[in-house]
């Protein structure tokens, strides 16, 4: 509980997605202006908590993604200082200040864009991953100091964008690398469909992964459920998901999938089986993939997305690719 806490914040800044959030005809609309406002509060509050906490902020833009804020830069230059203002608390209007200034500098870039590529929310995932490993182990002379190399670091990801299939292996290799730095990754999903790759790196992570049902409190779930750091949440009773969704996306067609075929020899998964990996180029014996064609259920699911039919029994595994069930 003395150490301080470092917080590296995601926050996902889909045009389109924060226009649909806005509509009157959800039951809890909230517009990207509302949610700002909300999120420079709970970053008031985390840096108020302890004044050694260190903060960050990364913004996952369509096509791409960027830094917003940083506590470390911010104390190594001052060129870049809000107007004094006495009615209110300098670092509030600092992180206040550039966190607006940058985010809007960003947006802008996007109006001249025609269609509007994918959020680019494992972009800024290993950015936040690289920012914590450099406070782990800061270069020489670097402004970082004990306090910084020894605090508890987490991410919190606001996601508003649905699952990207084709960023299946880049979310997993970020997951792993936050269990080698101890990082725990906590999940607020704001808007829209549920995630499964964010449950995951929730899950496997050690944090919390929470869908807004009532947007209205917002910042209520942001105060309760992710203000406290990991070191003390054992004596809270923090919301974890009941249930978490560990479906894979195939290497073929990058669909989520309920069963696939995993090569036994590079682990790479298929929705049916195949006669050559396309990953290590094994061959599989034609018995093989003859038995295994005949344990698919009768009915296959739509789109990659299981219809509810019941499986089927567990294909033996045998040489070259095996059948795994979720």
């Amino acid at each position: 509980m003395d150490r301080s806490c470092h917080l590296s914040l995601i926050i996902d800044l889909s045009p389109s997605q924060w226009h649909l959030s806005a509509q009157p005809t959800n039951p809890h609309p909230l517009s990207f202006q509302t949610f700002l406002s909300l999120v420079l509060t709970f970053l008031n509050s985390h840096i108020a908590a302890k004044h050694e906490n260190t903060l960050a902020v990364f913004g996952a833009l369509p096509g791409k993604s960027t830094m917003l804020y940083s506590s470390l830069d911010a104390d190594s230059s001052n060129t870049n200082d809000p107007p004094a203002d006495a009615n209110s608390y300098r670092p509030f209007k600092f992180v206040n200040t550039i966190v607006t200034k940058n985010i809007q500098k960003e947006l802008d870039l996007l109006e001249g864009l025609t269609e509007e590529p994918p959020v680019t929310l494992v972009g800024a995932l290993t950015m936040a991953l690289c920012y914590i490993n450099r406070l782990a182990h800061p270069p020489p002379g670097s402004v970082a100091t004990e306090t910084t190399t020894e605090a508890d670091a987490r991410i919190l990801i606001l996601s508003v964008s649905p699952d990207l299939s084709a960023s299946y292996i880049p979310v997993m290799n970020s997951i792993f690398s936050a269990q080698k730095l101890r990082v725990t990754i906590d999940v607020c999903k704001v808007y829209g469909e549920e995630t499964v790759f964010l449950q995951q790196a929730a899950h496997l992570t050690g944090g919390s992964y929470i869908y807004l049902e009532r947007r209205d409190a917002f910042l209520q779930y942001l105060t309760m459920s992710f203000l406290p750091p990991p070191s003390i949440r054992h004596m809270m009773a923090v919301p974890r998901q009941d249930k978490v969704d560990f479906r894979a996306a195939c290497f073929c067609h990058k669909n989520i999938v309920d069963i696939g075929f995993v090569c036994s020899v590079c682990l790479s998964i298929f929705c049916s089986p195949v006669p050559v990996c396309s990953t290590c180029r094994t061959k599989f014996p034609m018995k093989t993939l003859q038995r295994l064609n005949a344990s698919r259920p009768s009915i296959p699911p739509a789109n990659g997305v299981s219809n509810g039919s019941p499986r089927p029994p567990s294909a033996r595994p045998s040489q070259g690719m095996s059948a795994s069930l979720r």
